[in-house]
């Protein structure tokens, strides 16, 4: 039932692309600033509190609804299975702007490939040459396929019907949102970062194997052995240096946004960003997918033939 989830997912993502932002971020953001708004008191244990009724409740109550459904008949649990793997994961979050900024480099169009990657990440992008777009552009890509795709999977294939997708949707968008909400002496946010760090632990070792299988296994490994610790996110440090040593790419580096510069660890190994790279990048990542799916049956055919 997994397995027919996630084709079906895929193949309806292709026909009917989700507006992740205005469907399920800003939706999920509100739920979170709701539950701080009516539980942070500055505490620790508040914190703790309102993390189980943002994230654990709602994951229970999907929970309870698989169940029933299943018992009522199990194609009703496959669909609901479906929608929220719809609803939780899938490439078009990011391929778009992905595809977009990569025809435009190959085009020549600086100016519009600055325009897409400040629209998809948020970031000031005045006066970056294309080495830094493309270099920005597959870190991005690299992070957002473990944040859409491969965590998620992980963390549905471990919990039962739909729950492990929604439990890690949620707790990254809590995280992240009550970042934003309390300062630093503020202790509410705390057991959010920690609950989340426990939460991507695995996913993230598991998305930075499937890279290195699927592309230059001993650099890969040398990278996520040495570098992820010179980034400023250590834990996404790991698949990202793992992805751009399966890649042979050198991506990090620090990065001029107008008169600021970012100042941040080197990654991988071999030769500078660039467009083709991104195809590169698109060709591993879909490799990683397909050795994740090719699992998936197997556990699947193991299950039967036990």
């Amino acid at each position: 039932m997994s397995l027919l989830s996630l084709i079906a997912v895929f193949l309806i993502e292709q026909l009917q692309p989700l507006d992740y932002r205005r469907i399920i971020a800003e939706p999920l953001g509100a739920w979170a600033e709701f539950i701080e708004s009516r539980f942070n008191a500055g505490a620790y244990r508040h914190g703790i509190l309102a993390w189980c009724f943002a994230v654990l409740l709602p994951v229970a109550l999907v929970g309870i609804a698989y169940g029933a459904l299943h018992a009522l008949n199990p194609l009703f649990g496959l669909l609901l299975n479906v929608g929220v793997l719809y609803l939780t994961m899938g490439f078009r979050q990011f391929s778009h702007h992905y595809t977009e900024i990569q025809l435009a480099l190959r085009l020549g169009d600086l100016e519009r490939a600055r325009t897409l990657l400040a629209e998809w990440q948020g970031r000031s992008t005045y006066n970056l040459g294309s080495e830094d777009i493309a270099r920005l552009s597959i870190e991005g890509a690299l992070a957002a396929s473990h944040r859409h795709v491969f965590a998620v999977l992980l963390w549905f294939i471990l919990l039962p019907g739909p729950c492990g997708a929604l439990l890690y949707r949620l707790a990254l968008i809590v995280r992240d949102r009550w970042n934003e909400q309390v300062d630093e002496e503020n202790q509410f946010a705390l057991f959010s970062r920690q609950a989340f760090s426990v939460i991507d632990w695995l996913p993230l070792r598991t998305t930075a194997s499937a890279f290195a299988i699927v592309g230059d296994f001993e650099d890969a490994v040398y990278c996520w052995r040495t570098q992820p610790a010179q980034w400023p996110d250590r834990d996404l440090g790991i698949v990202l240096a793992a992805g751009a040593g399966a890649l042979g790419v050198q991506l990090g580096r620090p990065v001029a946004d107008g008169v600021e510069v970012a100042d941040r660890g080197e990654l991988g190994l071999g030769d500078p960003a660039d467009v083709d790279f991104m195809q590169s990048a698109v060709g591993l990542v879909w490799r990683a997918t397909v050795v994740w799916m090719l699992l998936l049956f197997l556990l699947g055919l193991a299950s039967l033939v036990g």
